[in-house]
């Protein structure tokens, strides 16, 4: 009996670009194939070549691109195909997704108008038939009030809605094929799982065949049959899912699979175990008591605008120890980020105290401010945007030795810039170069060499791995945890990824819309989360291990997160002390010790929570 023909059939696929610098070959002679209602993983690093593939495939590459080889869609060669071909296969036969939803949605357009021009241009369809249609599709992605987000624009919509609207209008022309590219990387994790859900169920409906193009190997471990691994412009292995991940055949493949950190506590291979916790009668280093930042936002319109207060930190309080690393965890707009900028008095803070080495931060004015930041540093997470790119990476390390250690001459502070640079695994001949010249992984690692060089006693990691490639992150975590066990310094460690947090992390504090919600030592949080929200970070969580991942229970979230502005937002977990009330004072949750160290903010039960 022949096989079917697969749906997308790519032979010998060949990407140049002509440089300044000469030819760059991008992609090397790639053969794929995907066949009818299957999901095809295309894993790999960045500048592996993954999505130049696909955007050469469909005639998307920038004037300075060629290609050559053979890519047919359903039997129709594409390679060299005409201008109107291809617009008549593009966005009916073969639909895209992108990682940015913002960037790919128009911004002066409605939502209406921008999925009725796919309608309009493929088949014809406008007017109150083809409205319908559109808000349809956006009940079928599960987008609530319809109605009302077709008129909306945008911007006005959450990251995970604007996915949603990009998946509506991908799949509203029966496409025999779905490229996803990097489709939930800009998304948190609950909203990334809803994501992937709505994905399996669009797929499984129409039986279109997808292309899921992505570095994180949890994702394909749920979602792909098939995997296809990338490396400098070449397939070095392909395979099930399930034969690759339990015995790959490439080192490659091997060091893939062995980066991606686990949140089920498994250790990667050759990872060496965090720090051990500091004694609990230690005296802290830092402690935050009730802090509280706000902005006030204008709402409304009219020349008398009404102001209401958001609150990015709403009442939070911690303790940190010397050689003691808190993970704070939770999705975008929670206030991680505004918590840490608050406490190194980055960001103004509206009440509250904090205490460094038993001397109150928020009272003290700029100048002693300044002398405490000899002890107090960050590390960003883009490490291009943080780094001047006029200066070297020398100089931008020897930067606070300047302003803190004047006393040292020139060649004494290019000691200390080499030794550092040794230390954090940075080649010292590097010393002359500017950041353009280095590797993400390297521009991390002058990040932390210049935080470092000052020998804080604390230091601010905010989201410093998820710009990484999980090789490089791998690298950076274990550089972390091997200075913390070196310098006995304390780590406030920001992320959304609990895998990694679970990694480096003695304590985590977990976040919701400015409020802590629970916090307890890490071993005892994951193994025994108690506040819903927490089990539905845990349970959205990506589980490289195809089976795990597939058949692991379900705990989701229905619905975004609320806004910060509504005084309600904060009681959706205790909607039984609610006050349906957008403006007025809501009742606060209280944490509640249910365990030694572990505190739970207050909750209503599920059979209470649903009614």
């Amino acid at each position: 009996m022949t096989a079917p023909a697969p749906i997308l059939d790519i032979r010998d696929l060949r990407v140049t670009f002509d440089t300044p610098d000469g030819a760059v070959e991008a992609v090397k002679g790639v053969s794929l194939q995907i066949h009818a209602g299957e999901c095809v993983g295309i894993v790999g690093e960045s500048g592996s070549g993954k999505s130049q593939t696909f955007m050469a495939a469909f005639g998307l590459l920038p004037r300075n691109g060629r290609a050559t080889g053979s890519v047919k869609l359903v039997g129709q060669e594409l390679l060299g195909a005409s201008r109107a071909t291809l617009d008549a296969v593009r966005g009916r036969k073969v639909a895209m997704v992108f990682q940015d939803p913002l960037t790919a949605l128009t911004p002066h357009m409605t939502i209406a108008a921008q999925m009725g021009e796919v309608l309009a241009h493929h088949y014809g369809e406008r007017g109150e038939a083809a409205l319908k249609k559109c808000h349809d599709w956006l009940e079928r992605v599960r987008i609530p009030e319809a109605q009302r987000r077709l008129k909306q624009f945008p911007h006005e919509l959450s990251g995970g809605m604007r996915q949603r609207v990009m998946l509506a209008m991908a799949m509203m022309t029966g496409p025999d094929l779905l490229i996803a590219d990097e489709p939930t990387t800009a998304l948190d994790a609950t909203v990334q799982a809803q994501v992937l859900d709505l994905m399996e169920d669009l797929q499984r409906d129409s039986g279109a065949a997808v292309a899921l193009i992505t570095h994180d190997m949890g994702v394909v471990a749920r979602m792909a049959a098939r995997l296809a691994v990338m490396r400098r412009g070449e397939v070095v292995e392909t395979g099930t899912t399930e034969a690759l991940f339990a015995q790959p055949q490439q080192p490659y493949t091997k060091m893939l699979l062995d980066a991606v950190p686990r949140v089920d506590g498994v250790l990667r291979p050759g990872h060496a175990p965090r720090a051990p916790a500091p004694k609990a009668d230690i005296e802290p280093l830092l402690t935050v008591q009730d802090l509280e930042v706000q902005f006030p936002i204008e709402v409304g319109g009219g020349l008398l605008p009404k102001t209401k207060p958001l609150r990015a930190v709403d009442g939070v309080s911690l303790a940190l120890r010397p050689g003691e690393t808190l993970g704070i965890v939770g999705e975008s707009g929670c206030g991680k980020s505004t918590l840490a900028r608050a406490v190194l008095r980055l960001t103004a803070a509206k009440s509250g105290a904090v205490s460094f080495l038993g001397r109150g931060l928020l009272e003290q004015d700029a100048k002693a401010v300044r002398a405490a930041r000899k002890d107090l540093q960050i590390v960003f997470q883009d490490p291009l945007a943080s780094l001047d790119p006029r200066m070297t990476v020398g100089s931008s390390i020897a930067e606070p030795l300047s302003t803190f250690e004047p006393h040292l001459n020139h060649q004494a502070r290019e000691d200390r810039v080499r030794e550092m640079m040794a230390q954090v695994g940075l080649d010292p001949s590097l010393i002359n170069r500017y950041p353009h010249e280095l590797s993400g992984g390297q521009n991390q690692r002058v990040g932390i060499a210049r935080a470092m060089i000052l020998k804080p006693k604390l230091i601010v990691c905010d989201e410093a791995v998820s710009a990484l490639d999980v090789s490089i992150q791998a690298q950076i975590v274990q550089l972390l945890i091997d200075l913390q066990k070196r310098f006995g310094l304390a780590m406030l460690f920001i992320s959304h990824d609990l895998a990694v947090v679970r990694e480096i992390s003695h304590r985590v504090m977990v976040l919701y819309l400015g409020r802590v919600v629970e916090t307890a030592a890490t071993e005892l949080l994951f193994a025994d989360p108690r506040h819903p929200y927490t089990k539905a970070l845990l349970a959205a969580a990506p589980l490289p291990d195809p089976r795990l991942a597939k058949n692991r229970p379900r705990v989701r979230l229905s619905g975004d997160l609320p806004s910060p502005l509504d005084t309600r937002a904060s009681l959706r977990f205790l909607k039984s002390k609610l006050i349906d009330d957008p403006d007025v004072r809501q009742y606060r949750p209280q944490l509640i010790e249910v365990a030694p160290g572990h505190f739970v903010a207050e909750f209503d039960p599920p059979a209470a929570a649903a009614a």
